[in-house]
């Protein structure tokens, strides 16, 4: 228990950082910098690809890296938790709002880099971290539940909490951004984002030597990778939902504070994000050994498709109404959250069986990868159709939207994931192969290897 609560620490500190990112930032650079919505998406887009290849490189050095007394991946998460909370706060610097057009487009570029860089060195060795905590797989799905739950605790907590603090009121009644408050927010996350950081790695324990003299050729590794089916539908399928998240993270905001104009429902809206995954997390592990991960969250995804398309065309004005049908919707966004680290390790034990190759770290970062990737794409996307659509930014916030433009919005949040959810959920159905029963074999076989002394462990 003491170490899937500290590694459940590990996904609160990262998402008292990524929930305000997520939620804020894009509406930071154009409500307060004012940068046009498209070129944000375009830099996003361009500087997300740059740390996606880091995600991968830092999961390879820490595959191939020495192991000492405290293990493979736990000194990474000691060295690098100052240089990723000082970055973070770089990114939201509240007088660069007076600084000339190019000098914050310089500004968002260097800040968003460095910070992607330096992030991926704490957050791949911590993803890998769990593969080395115990060879038992009913323990890693219990840490994959752990983890979703502190990614809940800290990602909906920023989003319920700053939603109510960050805004202040025009003398026209309409909500604004405040960059002030909007900073003291991002001290406030990075300082607790430290300490989580710290009980990660005083409270967890590496107590399988994960491969300590393997050394295998990188185009051999990559060669492996790109044949086993399980790692690639898996990357395929967590793309599309991290895509479908990503955008619901930035529309969602436009939506309540432009379609509906009530930072009070943002605050709930948020909150649902994440506090759906809480209260799954108690069945988590029932509904897994009942029904199996690709079942289940094929199933949930689906219905989860079917809830954005019945919000779509019934185009709800009441806000609270929205939200509660919103609620029910993101029970299955939920569902493949709780599940994913799950399954990354089950793709993890699979890959070493037919490959004969132990690689948490590689692997890791390539998921993390396509994940950077889906980011990327929502947040070029978001920022490109925000524009398409007509929507006009402002660096003293509150300007009133054309109703085209906010019935768009409301189709943005709301059929996109629909469409998005669908595709996801055929992925895990008929591509990714790690049913119920391949799991269990895969874990028998690597008992029996270990029972044999044939492991690299």
């Amino acid at each position: 228990m003491k170490d899937k609560i500290g590694y459940m620490f590990g996904d609160v500190g990262n998402c008292f950082l990524l929930g305000l990112m997520n939620a804020f930032l894009m509406i930071y650079y154009t409500n307060i910098l004012g940068l046009p919505a498209g070129l944000v998406g375009t830099l996003f887009f361009a500087s997300t690809m740059i740390d996606a290849f880091a995600d991968v490189i830092v999961g390879r050095v820490a595959d191939v890296a020495k192991v000492g007394h405290e293990g493979r991946f736990r000194p990474w998460i000691r060295r690098m938790k100052w240089p990723t909370c000082l970055t973070f706060l770089l990114m939201f610097l509240p007088f660069v709002k007076h600084f000339s057009e190019p000098g914050k487009i310089a500004y968002v570029v260097f800040t968003y880099i460095l910070f992607g860089l330096v992030f991926a060195c704490i957050n791949i060795p911590y993803g890998s971290l769990s593969s080395t905590m115990s060879a038992n797989a009913d323990d890693k799905a219990s840490l994959s539940v752990f983890r979703s739950v502190g990614s809940a605790v800290g990602a909906g907590g920023t989003g319920f909490a700053l939603s109510l603090i960050i805004y202040t009121e025009n003398a026209a009644g309409h909500k604004i951004l405040s960059e002030q408050r909007l900073f003291w927010s991002a001290i406030g996350c990075a300082v607790l984002a430290f300490i989580s950081y710290s009980i990660l790695y005083h409270y967890t324990h590496e107590r399988i030597a994960s491969n300590p003299k393997q050394k295998v050729r990188l185009h051999s590794s990559i060669k492996a990778m790109l044949h086993d089916r399980g790692l690639v539908s898996l990357i395929m399928a967590d793309i599309v939902v991290t895509t479908c998240t990503s955008l619901s993270g930035i529309t969602t905001t436009y939506l309540f504070n432009d379609y509906f104009n009530n930072n009070h429902a943002l605050s709930v809206a948020l909150l649902f994000t994440y506090g759906t995954t809480i209260a799954l997390a108690p069945f988590a592990k029932w509904i897994t050994v009942k029904f199996g991960k690709k079942e289940m969250c094929a199933t949930s995804l689906t219905v989860t498709a079917m809830l954005y398309a019945i919000l779509y065309f019934l185009h709800i004005q009441n806000p609270w109404l929205y939200l509660v049908i919103l609620f029910v919707a993101t029970l299955g966004t939920s569902t493949f959250s709780l599940m994913i680290w799950a399954f990354i390790n089950d793709v993890n034990d699979n890959h070493q069986v037919i490959t004969g190759m132990r690689e948490d770290g590689t692997i890791y970062g390539i998921n993390f990868f396509g994940r950077k990737i889906a980011q990327a794409l929502a947040n070029g996307v978001g920022g490109v159709l925000l524009s398409i659509i007509g929507y006009q930014s402002s660096t003293s916030g509150g300007r009133v939207q054309t109703q085209a433009v906010l019935d768009h919005i409301y189709m943005l949040a709301n059929l996109v994931p629909a469409l998005l959810m669908i595709t996801a959920a055929a992925i895990l159905a008929f591509w990714y192969p790690l049913t119920r029963q391949r799991v269990r074999e895969v874990t028998a076989k690597l008992e029996a290897a270990v029972g044999k002394g044939e492991t690299n462990e």
